[in-house]
């Protein structure tokens, strides 16, 4: 297994040049598989775990994502980034903790979110939410300087959908030391196209959580460096498991079970990765 180190090295790399895509598991299985599929890079899901431990979105406390997360890198091979929501902390000195603990996690990156949880002030004031990213940016470089540091700016997702005002904040977490930026709730190739433009060269994650017709090869001609899934995986999941268990439920019917994943496949599948774990 590489060496935490190694796995920080080439996270840095992937993002140099060209255009990766970094699923988001929310246990083992689901990281071993992905990583089976050969994808480069993984990150965590706040929302997809939490659904995982009956819990939603955010509610998740700070020592159970860090056990997590330890898990999630402890199982795989290749670098994990973390969904760490807001740093579970408001002041710039409470995100610093939070980010010095996810870094002893051996994460090779984790990711900042400038969103309160208020429904009346979603985001945190500008100059508040920049010193949270330089406090970040401190305690990692206090900590060695690898994990990569990817700053978010949520309005899009919470109800302030401006494109002016998102890329202002980002542009300002890049020079308060952010490695990546991101602005989840991007539904156009115009305005990931925006966004990307105006932070270059500064790499940038896109999220795809829903079928918006935009592939791969079109977000990298867009000059995309990330592609990540968020919940959306763990969510396909679900919206089989609920279908399934709902026909039982519902109809006395097992048709669903039709279109499971093969017993004697998932079984080869972990006894060979098992293997070469011992």
């Amino acid at each position: 297994m590489p060496s935490v180190a190694e796995k920080r090295r080439a996270f840095r790399t992937l993002h140099e040049k060209g255009c990766f895509v970094i699923p988001n598991p929310w246990d083992v299985g689901t990281a071993r598989y992905l990583q089976h599929l050969g994808f480069k890079a993984l990150a965590s899901t706040s929302a997809g775990f939490a659904f995982a431990e009956g819990l939603p979105d955010n509610a998740v406390s700070r020592e159970i994502v860090l056990a997590h997360l330890r898990e999630i890198v402890g199982a795989t091979d290749v670098p994990v980034n973390a969904d760490y929501e807001g740093g579970f902390a408001d002041a710039p000195d409470g995100v610093a903790e939070s980010v010095t603990l996810a870094v002893a996690t051996g994460v090779a990156g984790l990711s900042i979110e400038d969103s309160t949880g208020d429904k009346d002030k979603p985001l945190y004031d500008f100059d508040l939410s920049v010193a949270r990213i330089r406090a970040a940016r401190a305690a990692i470089d206090k900590a060695g300087g690898e994990v990569m540091l990817t700053a978010r700016s949520e309005g899009f997702l919470v109800g302030r959908p401006d494109i002016d005002e998102t890329i202002r904040r980002l542009k300002a977490f890049a020079a308060a030391g952010a490695d990546c930026l991101y602005a989840p709730g991007l539904r156009t190739r115009e305005l990931c196209g925006a966004v990307i433009n105006a932070v270059a060269p500064k790499p940038v994650n896109i999220i795809m959580s829903a079928p918006l017709g935009i592939t791969v090869s079109e977000l990298a001609a867009l000059g995309c460096r990330r592609i990540s899934v968020g919940s959306a995986l763990s969510r396909v999941a679900w919206g089989a498991f609920m279908r399934a268990a709902k026909e039982i439920a519902e109809q006395g019917r097992f048709d669903s079970f039709a279109g499971g994943a093969p017993h004697v496949e998932l079984n080869a599948l972990f006894r060979d990765d098992m293997k070469k774990r011992a």
